[in-house]
């Protein structure tokens, strides 16, 4: 048998890697930080050795998970008409890489309607809204996404201080501050300010874009636990009032 090179390895290393923070954060959602390496092992479906291999304590696996996630973090605000859906092998993608001609290629329907759908409803409601609703939608498909907007409105408690300060640093720069743009842009678009209201100062656009997405992840928990965040992404925008 012909020996793999570097970047086989180096590829089934990563793919190994985001086998196990897919299952972590699927584990986390229901045990929180009660989470073991053990759990973790039994959702991917790997050995106790092979999770511990990577991550020998739970604290680096949830530090990891975060930080990857926050990579993903600005997708929803950069495509304004593209939601998450599944490739045939389970796989979540966003925007150009996987959009509705690809989906129907693949046959995949379901994912082919969602997006044409994100489209409508980006059409009827407001600019706040459709942003809301893609980020429920890949909430559904990207849990640890979901654990990262979550635990940002903790403050990371869950991690030591010398780890919850530079990402509660890096989330607010990232993610925060670009939504809380948009939250000012929309009312705008509404005509929020026309009527009466005044622009936000950077201190209180901050504010809000850390309510609604408190709001937001709120609601989300109740869907999620039946597996019905994707579906009711719409009704949680609407019941907001967004």
């Amino acid at each position: 048998m012909t020996p793999r090179t570097k970047e086989q390895n180096e590829d089934i290393r990563q793919q190994r890697l985001a086998q196990i923070r897919i299952a972590a954060a699927d584990v986390f959602l229901n045990k929180g930080p009660l989470l073991e390496i053990r759990d973790v092992a039994a959702q991917a479906g790997l050995g106790y050795g092979t999770v511990y291999h990577y991550y020998s304590n739970k604290g680096d696996l949830l530090n990891d998970l975060l930080w990857d996630a926050l990579v993903r973090a600005g997708g929803w605000l950069e495509a304004p008409t593209e939601v998450p859906s599944a490739s045939a092998s389970g796989e979540v993608r966003v925007g150009g890489q996987f959009g509705l001609a690809a989906a129907a290629d693949t046959g995949n329907s379901a994912a082919a309607d969602s997006i044409s759908g994100n489209r409508e409803t980006a059409a009827e409601l407001g600019p706040v809204a459709a942003a809301c609703v893609r980020l429920l939608q890949l909430w559904a498909g990207d849990h640890g996404l979901y654990l990262l907007y979550k635990l940002a409105g903790e403050g990371f408690a869950s991690l030591p201080e010398a780890r919850s300060t530079p990402l509660s640093a890096a989330f607010r720069k990232e993610v925060l501050a670009p939504f809380a743009v948009l939250l000012e842009t929309g009312r705008a678009a509404d005509g929020a300010a026309a009527s009466g209201g005044t622009a936000a100062e950077p201190p209180y656009r901050l504010q809000r874009a850390e309510m609604l997405i408190a709001a937001l992840v709120g609601c989300a928990s109740i869907s999620l636990r039946f597996n019905k965040l994707h579906e009711e992404a719409r009704d949680i925008a609407r019941f907001l009032k967004l």
